[in-house]
């Protein structure tokens, strides 16, 4: 019985830490498409705003 009981906690640990891992994945996700959006934005405020080069 003490066996099913350390096996049913491993099991558990490891869907917790999945569970956080992919948490953490999906926001680092949002914050990767937010800094790609805002390089867009800046790149073509650039290309339009015609950038003087020295």
């Amino acid at each position: 019985m003490n066996i099913l009981v350390i096996i049913i906690a491993i099991i558990a640990i490891i869907l917790l830490l999945t569970g956080g891992f992919v948490q953490s994945l999906n926001f680092l996700l949002w914050v990767g498409i937010v800094l790609l959006i805002i390089a867009v934005i800046v790149f073509l405020a650039r290309r339009l705003g015609g950038s003087r080069r020295l």
